[in-house]
């Protein structure tokens, strides 16, 4: 590969990274509604039809800030896993992380589990880091336990919940922490 078909390369990876990284932003101080395609060409400070030749509309952007957040979410359940390995601590510290997670970038977590996508979950096509996030939760459990996926399903399912409900004010926030001693005690138990 020549120089200069390096340097367009990185440039298109740049672009790419921009427009993501701008409709993340956009997401977290006005919402997603407020993302389109118009909107982001102007942050940009390039057309539409360049946005067009980097994603296939909103749907794709939207699909690529959720996988860009699975791995972010991966990556700090593995070290709030790693912090506390021992497993009722492992398991009290990563779902610690995630409710942190989802209520310090609520837009980004809405893209991840909330806004519809073609992301698919607990099926053979499951991106990486997506696998790499349930993982945590799942290596949270004894390795001899035979239901440490069912586990970390419920967990994470739970987790789901309370994050959700207290976004939306339908729970008050500052009873999650003992929500989730509670959750953490219970399934830690079993």
């Amino acid at each position: 590969m020549s120089a200069i078909s390096k340097r367009r390369e990185r440039e298109r990876a740049q672009r790419h990274q921009l427009i993501i990284t701008t409709a993340r932003e956009l997401a977290e101080a006005e919402g997603w509604e407020a993302v389109t395609t118009r909107r982001l060409a102007d942050r940009v400070e390039y057309s539409q039809p360049v946005l067009y030749s980097h994603f296939n509309g909103k749907d794709a952007i939207l699909r690529a800030v959720a996988l860009e957040g699975f791995g972010e979410l991966a990556d700090r359940l593995r070290h709030a896993r790693l912090a506390a390995p021992e497993p009722p601590r492992a398991l009290h510290a990563v779902c610690r992380a995630y409710l942190e997670f989802a209520s310090e970038q609520p837009a980004l977590y809405q893209a991840m589990f909330v806004l519809p996508t073609d992301v698919k979950f607990g099926h053979a096509e499951t991106p990486p880091a997506l696998r790499a996030g349930f993982e945590e939760f799942v290596n949270c459990f004894r390795p001899d336990n035979p239901r440490r996926e069912l586990f970390a399903e419920v967990v994470w399912s739970a987790l789901h919940g309370m994050a959700a409900l207290a976004e939306s004010g339908r729970i008050p926030p500052d009873g999650q922490a003992e929500r989730l001693d509670l959750l953490v005690t219970q399934i830690a138990g079993s």
